[in-house]
């Protein structure tokens, strides 16, 4: 059976281990050309009442999702190991 990413983005992501919300996948890490999924990518919560921006993306790896249903995705890692930090754009002053 297989899923289509589509049917992944907007999913909220929870992790098993405290129960804590992560938050919603925006989107996927794919390796080329084999096609295979490495990743889902889940913005990282907001700092102050989301005007300054944002903290660090969370990266989780495939492997360590442990169920897809319908409305969330439960995952099995320590969220602060799997984060990435956030990439500036380049408009964003120093």
């Amino acid at each position: 059976m297989g899923i289509r990413a589509t049917e992944l983005y907007c999913k909220e992501v929870i992790c098993v281990a405290d129960g804590r919300r992560l938050g919603f996948v925006s989107d996927v890490e794919v390796e080329l050309p084999e096609g295979k999924v490495l990743a889902i990518l889940v913005p990282g919560p907001s700092r102050f009442l989301g005007v300054i921006g944002r903290h660090d993306d969370f990266v989780i790896p495939w492997r360590c999702i442990r169920r897809i249903g319908p409305d969330i995705i439960l995952v099995d890692i320590k969220p602060e190991e799997c984060c990435r930090p956030r990439k500036r754009p380049l408009w964003f002053p120093i």
